[in-house]
């Protein structure tokens, strides 16, 4: 995924920092997305939701509301009116920039004004809401005592996050006004829902609200034990994938649209996370996974480690190519299963030739089932020798690499 800095103009002229994550190859569409309350558009779900959708041909605006995270402004004299007038001034931007949203994403209090927000962005024909309250005023639940200070004073510092804001009465006032039950019902876009059952910040019953008021389609999925933030790596794949799944079917995607997808015979992979190690695995346009390393070594455990992915292919292709005999042969095969493991030892401890340098070893346990004679198990564990893969890891190979120029 490539990513940009990107600003625009917010409701009362303060400049808005933003970032668009892109595409490897071609934009296909565009999704806008909105953070949850006092949080920024830098949260790790959503970077997490960008990479995955970016993977998808889809590009993403993330953005910091007014005196959030890098925008401009005050903060002080932001309301729940105010971020949706700096959502769809967010929409007009990316309009400007690529093309207008054909996607809607919002986290928490960003889901609500979302909602809000998409019967005003005609182009948009999708809607996913993260652990969205169902009534805006919900989030005076974090103030506290400080309600009633901010009531007579008509503001109070209101500590929140690790950091203290101020929330001046007029932003409790345009809580409170706020009729969510109409503008969801008439938005008339598709509609998914996912929400915590466990989620202390937003109950779920939020969640049943704003599903009820919906038009089909909809949809709702559960995210079981994730927090309210998303903030495990895993909760977070999980978001990203069921809504980069979910999309498509709603969106304009043409699969000859995308380039960013890798073409038969390539297997492109491309960073996820740069802070970690995962990797998106795109392989001929048509299939998706994950790479990683575990978490002792780093990564987040969220995909196969490199090795493990060789050994796979070792697997998958002796099992192929073992059926394949078998098939031509007519022999009673009835089920193969290969088990490797992948090991460095000194070479002398295989072959004195070898000297003491250390050198890969794949072991390969076959499991044949059926009625088959000695004679002809023997034969197919000979056949295994011939797999593809096999004769590419005994033989020597050659890797031709060359650094492609920067894109953009």
């Amino acid at each position: 995924m490539k990513s940009e800095r990107f600003s625009f103009t917010g409701h009362d002229g303060s400049t808005l920092a933003a970032r668009l994550d892109l595409p490897e190859g071609k934009v296909c569409a565009t999704a806008l997305f909105a953070h949850c309350f006092t949080c920024s558009k830098d949260i790790p779900a959503a970077r997490r939701i960008a990479s995955r959708l970016a993977a998808q041909g889809i590009a993403v605006l993330r953005f910091d509301f007014t005196g959030l995270g890098h925008s401009e402004g005050e903060f002080a004299n932001t309301n729940f009116t105010t971020n949706v007038a700096d959502l769809l001034l967010a929409a007009s931007a990316l309009e400007q920039k690529l093309m207008a949203p054909q996607l809607l994403i919002g986290h928490s209090l960003g889901g609500a004004a979302m909602l809000k927000a998409a019967g005003d962005i005609p182009s948009a024909r999708a809607v996913a809401t993260i652990g969205a309250p169902f009534d805006p005023a919900h989030v005076t639940d974090n103030f506290g005592a400080r309600v009633e200070d901010i009531r007579q004073k008509g503001k109070a510092q209101v500590h929140l996050a690790g950091r203290d804001f101020t929330i001046c009465s007029q932003f409790l006032d345009d809580l409170e006004a706020q009729k969510m039950g109409p503008a969801i019902h008439a938005m008339k876009k598709a509609l998914l829902v996912l929400h915590a059952p466990r989620d202390t910040v937003v109950g779920i019953d939020n969640a049943a609200e704003i599903f009820a008021a919906a038009m089909h389609p909809k949809s709702f999925v559960t995210l079981d034990d994730a927090d309210h933030l998303i903030t495990a790596e895993a909760d977070a794949e999980y978001v990203a994938d069921t809504i980069a799944t979910w999309a498509g079917r709603y969106l304009d995607l043409i699969e000859e649209d995308f380039p960013q997808h890798a073409p038969d015979g390539v297997v492109r992979v491309s960073e996820a996370d740069a802070s970690g190690f995962l990797q998106d695995v795109n392989i001929a346009g048509r299939h998706h996974m994950l790479a990683d390393e575990p978490q002792e070594m780093g990564g987040t455990d969220l995909g196969p480690n490199p090795y493990q992915f060789l050994a796979a292919g070792l697997g998958a292709c002796t099992a192929m190519t073992i059926r394949i005999y078998a098939r031509f042969k007519k022999l009673p095969l009835e089920h193969v299963s290969v088990e490797i493991t992948h090991d460095k030892r000194h070479g002398e401890e295989i072959d004195p030739a070898k000297g003491s340098d250390k050198i890969d070893v794949f072991r390969r346990d076959i499991r044949l089932v059926g009625d088959l004679s000695d004679e002809e198990r023997q034969k197919l564990l000979r056949i295994a020798d011939r797999c593809p893969v096999h004769k590419t890891l005994h033989n020597a190979s050659v890797i031709e690499t060359v650094l492609r120029p920067e894109e953009g």
